[in-house]
């Protein structure tokens, strides 16, 4: 019998190295835009992982994370995305098990290596981020696992995903699904220049039904094609039962079809690296509207989650979440 998951995410199967430089290291680097994420080939990732000094290699992804923190939370998540058969898919599936992630999507023994995200930090904890897809680009409709899909809560889109015509292929199959199977259907906006790629298909998906979606400010103003952030915000809640929108040190903004909360931003400690902090944010939210807390709540607990892992480098938790939660209240 399958077990009964609450949040299954669908993404980029990837192993993050992470490290810490100056300003002028992004500056003087061609391939390299500040904040945002940039899709590189593997000589690219190559040359840039060349010049990185000293780094932190650990599972990543931004629906890996999220899944991951759900788990760190108590929760039961499960995950679906593609790794080769080589050392660095190795050690992104036994990070996934290890947090107990139902992780089971089969690794292939041919095609591109393991992907992998090269991660600039810089003094003011912004993250650059350059990403070879590898094998997660080739995730296919025939590695989704249906009754994992129709026997949870929620399914959680990356939006990352649509930059490859086969894992696009995948997660519209994996929608199709929950649709059908009456899983909440969650969409991840991921990054501006993602949204901006991808808008009108975007527009249509969330059109035929997207039940929550969550991004940050920047993102979701793309998304509505306004600067206006109230604007955004009322034109989102004729669009999603939920609606989650990180806004940095200002905290977040939750809304519902006819709420809208504002929730405020938790830190323990100096911020170190906002890397994995929206995913985090996205674990606790989630995790809290799938036991059903109200939405300043989930809000709250997505604060939480997100400050824990803004204390140190890495996007994921360096102690089980529930600990947080706990402490916090």
């Amino acid at each position: 019998m399958t077990t009964h998951l609450q949040v299954v995410g669908i993404g980029a199967a990837l192993v993050d190295v992470l490290a810490k430089v100056r300003e002028s290291f992004v500056e003087q680097h061609p391939l390299l835009e500040k904040g945002a994420m940039t899709l590189v080939d593997a000589e690219q990732a190559s040359h840039i992982y060349s010049s990185m000094p000293p780094s932190i290699e650990s599972s990543g992804g931004c629906a890996a994370n999220t899944i991951a923190g759900v788990a760190w939370l108590g929760g039961r998540g499960g995950f679906i995305g593609k790794v080769h058969r080589d050392q660095l898919g190795e050690v992104f599936g036994h990070d996934m098990h290890a947090t107990g992630v139902t992780y089971t999507t089969p690794m292939s023994a041919d095609g591109p290596p393991t992907g992998r995200c090269l991660i600039q930090v810089t003094p003011d904890a912004e993250r650059t981020m350059n990403t070879f897809l590898g094998m997660s680009a080739l995730l296919e409709p025939s590695d989704i696992d249906d009754m994992m899909i129709a026997n949870s809560d929620i399914l959680y889109c990356e939006g990352f995903m649509w930059d490859s015509p086969s894992a696009r292929a995948a997660v519209l199959r994996a929608i199709d699904v929950a649709r059908r199977a009456g899983t909440k259907v969650a969409l991840s906006l991921n990054d501006r220049f993602c949204v901006e790629r991808h808008l009108d298909e975007w527009k249509h998906l969330v059109s035929e039904g997207v039940d929550i979606i969550i991004g940050n400010d920047d993102e979701v103003e793309a998304f509505y094609q306004t600067s206006d952030f109230d604007k955004a915000c009322r034109s989102a809640q004729k669009d999603a039962d939920f609606v989650a929108v990180t806004r940095g040190a200002e905290g977040s903004t939750v809304l519902t079809r006819t709420e809208r909360v504002e929730v405020d931003a938790i830190t323990f400690g100096n911020v170190v690296d906002t890397t994995g902090a929206g995913d985090l944010y996205a674990a606790g939210f989630l995790f809290g509207i799938c036991n059903s807390l109200d939405v300043a709540t989930a809000g709250k607990l997505g604060s939480m989650t997100a400050g824990e892992v803004l204390g140190h480098p890495g996007a994921r938790p360096a102690r089980p979440l529930w600990q947080v939660a706990v402490s916090s209240q």
